[in-house]
């Protein structure tokens, strides 16, 4: 970290690395981690999320059915690891400036003209997802005779969508966002939120060390003085009801 003042400004440029946790809310203990991680400060958010979520599928022996996480975790594989258990992954859509294509509730593409579009073939794409492609449905199977003033309409060949058929990316698509299950389990995001004040308060933002290692093995203490915290607050909740 480097100071810098110009005029009446300080100005602070950081540099190092980052640290990112799975949290949770037990009963009786509170907020605890379940996973920590640190890596370099000019990673993005979401490549916290595999390392931290094997992690936290050890710590717990089994998967974790839900997740919630914050707008830079809208990545498909995200949905994933909670679809492919039963579960939901309440993360707010991250459009990056695009808009999304509207989907029935099958995640199916619904053309300029309101209509489903015609499923085809599916295939593996080269961002690693399995995909779906989809035909204009005034074109496929066959032409129905009727108009439509799209561009690639009046080319001959129609529209078409390769959308992410995996479960996570059309869970990402389907997502009731505004249900009182989805609402529920994003709140429980505020637990991170509390813990990562928990580690602020330990000086985890100013480590006194430099290299990546030491700054890891630092935070994952950090992390076990909080859980042993929540785990010392558990037992005198216990001993004082006895």
């Amino acid at each position: 970290m480097e100071a810098e003042t110009s005029g009446k400004e300080t100005k602070e440029d950081l540099w190092g690395y980052g640290s990112g946790v799975a949290a949770a809310i037990i009963a009786g203990f509170g907020d605890v981690v379940l996973a920590e991680y640190t890596q370099p400060f000019n990673e993005n958010d979401v490549t916290y999320f595999r390392p931290l979520y094997e992690r936290a599928v050890l710590a717990l022996d089994r998967f974790p059915t839900n997740i919630t996480a914050d707008a830079a975790f809208d990545a498909w594989y995200v949905y994933d690891a909670a679809a492919r258990h039963g579960g939901m992954a309440a993360v707010p859509l991250n459009g990056h400036g695009h808009t999304d294509t509207t989907r029935d509730i099958d995640a199916v593409p619904i053309c300029r003209k309101g209509l489903p579009m015609i499923p085809t073939i599916q295939f593996n794409h080269t961002n690693g997802y399995r995909a779906q492609r989809f035909y204009c449905p005034l074109l496929f199977p066959q032409a129905t005779g009727e108009p439509c003033d799209h561009p690639q309409f009046l080319k001959g060949v129609g529209c078409r969508k390769d959308p992410n058929w995996e479960a996570g990316g059309r869970m990402r698509v389907t997502l009731d966002r505004q249900s009182a299950l989805s609402k529920d389990i994003y709140r429980q995001r505020t637990s991170c939120e509390r813990i990562n004040s928990q580690a602020q308060a330990l000086g985890i933002e100013r480590p006194k060390v430099r290299n990546r290692h030491s700054v890891a093995h630092l935070n994952t203490l950090i992390y076990i003085i909080i859980n042993v915290r929540a785990l010392r607050r558990a037992k005198s909740t216990e001993e004082g009801i006895r």
